[in-house]
């Protein structure tokens, strides 16, 4: 069986963040998003080995087989939420006229985007995800308590909030409000209004994916 490796993708560590030290950036770059870096990669080799993760073997109460395609789940979605995460930061741009129309369209207003952002940050243990619902063509916010769990099935993440402890504690300790606005503070803007017109572009073609 082939075995599918990944690379972190060092040139998305961001520096020089208002609000964001890079005391904070350093161990949740190095240690947590290449901590699933390296987790991913530990469990496709395990997936790779028929003897250790025996097919016929599997079951649902439990079995190695089982064990590793739930953690290569909430490793491999740690890798993607923490590189989405870290490639929008760095304060640049401004939303576009095209993605601010959406936004109001869905939402009702800009404002009411942003309140909905925040009050699932602070709702959930893990993530919120502003993105494109690729079935309904609505942008929505997922909350995630895990990297894998409850997420939304066909979402395309435009904006990523990473709202685990790691992600703040060293400059606000246990206060997670001021971390949000000072997130919000730093999005880059040009990536944000990227990913809207390729999800768009998604949109367009898998709309009839459900008849």
């Amino acid at each position: 069986m082939a075995v599918h490796k990944l690379q972190p993708k060092d040139h998305l560590k961001p520096s020089n963040l208002k609000g964001i030290s890079n005391e904070q950036i350093e161990p949740h770059f190095e240690a947590h998003y290449k901590g699933y870096v390296t987790k991913y990669n530990e469990i496709q080799e395990k997936l790779a080995d028929l003897n250790f993760s025996d097919r016929s073997k599997a079951n649902q109460n439990y079995s190695e087989y089982r064990e590793l395609k739930v953690e290569e789940s909430f490793n491999y979605m740690g890798v993607v939420l923490h590189e989405l995460y870290f490639g929008h930061l760095g304060a640049k741009g401004q939303p576009s006229e095209a993605f601010k129309k959406k936004v109001e369209e869905d939402f009702g207003s800009w404002d009411a985007c942003v309140q909905e952002l925040k009050a699932t940050g602070i709702a959930f243990r893990g993530w919120a995800v502003l993105g494109l619902d690729i079935f309904s063509g609505r942008l929505v916010v997922n909350g995630l308590d895990a990297h894998n769990v409850y997420n939304f099935t066909g979402l395309i993440p435009l904006i990523v909030l990473d709202t685990y402890e790691h992600a703040y504690y060293v400059d606000y300790k246990n206060k997670r409000p001021p971390y949000i606005d000072a997130f919000l503070e730093n999005i880059n803007w040009d990536v944000v209004n990227e990913r809207f017109e390729k999800a768009m572009k998604a949109y367009e073609t898998l709309k009839d994916f459900v008849k």
